[in-house]
């Protein structure tokens, strides 16, 4: 069996927690030193010395790492001037120094958190950065070298119009990104919006119109719909995201990181104190079984939404044949353009994307 070569590593500070935010990260950055010393072993023990394909740093904040700490951490690991490495960054958390020395360790992929251009919107959500520190940030880098370069955008913002939300893909464009990703607002238990809900929240239909809108403008302007929520210009698809996508195998290290390796997806351990005491043992294991993998690999197929799902690929992995055992759920949703044929076998349509948990339930029910 082929080992993974792709990592994710997490780096669980923040300064402050967003007001949509619900993931593992924490103010406590005096630990920091601590923290790679575990990660370390962690990967010690673990990593094999596989030609990594790609190496993701995620966060929290990864900029909160100095250039010094990512080559401490880049330099455990075997890759070549052909992976692809990514760091989550950060606008207001970077200068021209920081991403010159960042660029030199390897790092060769930047994903800055932008949510909106809006300034008055970033402050109801409680972003550190405004508008200025992500485009300062982004001409900095594309300065410095960085070519690869993805936004992330939020849609259904509190006060956000549409109109707003298709300015800032304008705006972004017109930096010279090569790749968007947009989320829906999710309003998620741990989240400062779960218990003081926001006023001025798009409606669940308005939050449709935007993301059928962005689509349209997006792809019109030569970018590629290749994912649910991704989009990227010719050759600069997120390599690394893909590997999800593709349901092939990955080491996760770090707090609350998760990883697929022989067979087994685990999770690490989600406090940052029981981390350090112990980062070897896992919080979860599971063992898949073919009937795990089939779903995922229908689950994590369909996000494709390019590609889709591989029919021929599916039946011979799996023995089963694919357009016998879905009929139904396939006619229904072709029937109403949830669904599309391709090449290799079926995709989900922009307007089935809306749906898709709703959909892939029946295909996963």
């Amino acid at each position: 069996m082929p080992m993974p070569n792709s990592v994710y590593i997490h780096v669980p500070f923040c300064k402050s927690k967003c007001h949509y935010c619900s993931f593992v990260s924490f103010p406590k950055l005096e630990l920091k030193e601590q923290y790679l010393n575990k990660l370390e072993e962690e990967i010690i023990a673990n990593y094999q010395g596989e030609k990594l394909e790609t190496l993701y740093f995620g966060g929290g904040t990864p900029s909160l790492l100095t250039p010094k700490d990512f080559n401490r951490i880049i330099t455990f690991f075997n890759i070549t001037d052909k992976t692809e490495v990514t760091a989550e960054l950060n606008p207001e958390g970077v200068n021209e120094k920081f991403l010159q020395e960042l660029f030199k360790t390897g790092v060769n992929r930047l994903s800055l958190g932008c949510q909106t251009f809006n300034d008055d919107i970033l402050k109801l959500i409680n972003r550190r950065h405004n508008s200025n520190q992500v485009v300062k940030a982004v001409q900095t880098a594309q300065k410095v070298g960085f070519k690869n370069i993805s936004l992330d955008f939020i849609y259904g913002l509190p006060m956000q119009t549409e109109s707003m939300f298709y300015d800032d893909l304008k705006f972004a464009i017109d930096l010279g990104i090569a790749h968007i990703s947009l989320y829906g607002l999710t309003i998620e238990k741990g989240s400062y919006f779960y218990v003081h809900k926001p006023e001025n929240l798009p409606d669940e239909d308005l939050q449709a119109d935007m993301y059928l809108g962005a689509v349209n403008l997006l792809t019109s302007s030569g970018f590629e719909h290749y994912e649910i929520s991704n989009f990227s210009l010719p050759g600069f698809n997120s390599r690394h995201n893909m590997v999800y996508w593709d349901n092939k195998e990955y080491y996760g290290f770090g707090v609350a990181a998760h990883g697929y390796v022989k067979d087994i997806r685990y999770g690490n351990k989600e406090s940052i104190e029981d981390y350090i005491s112990n980062p070897i043992e896992h919080s979860q294991k599971r063992i898949e079984t073919d009937k795990d993998k089939l779903e995922e690999e229908i689950f994590l197929g369909f996000r494709r939404i390019k590609k889709g799902i591989n029919v021929s690929a599916i039946n011979e992995k799996y023995l089963i044949d694919f357009e016998s055992k879905y009929k139904k759920v396939i006619d229904k949703y072709l029937s109403v353009n949830f669904l599309k044929k391709t090449p290799q076998g079926y995709a989900l349509t922009p307007q089935g994307a809306l749906l898709s948990n709703t959909i892939l339930a029946e295909f996963l029910g």
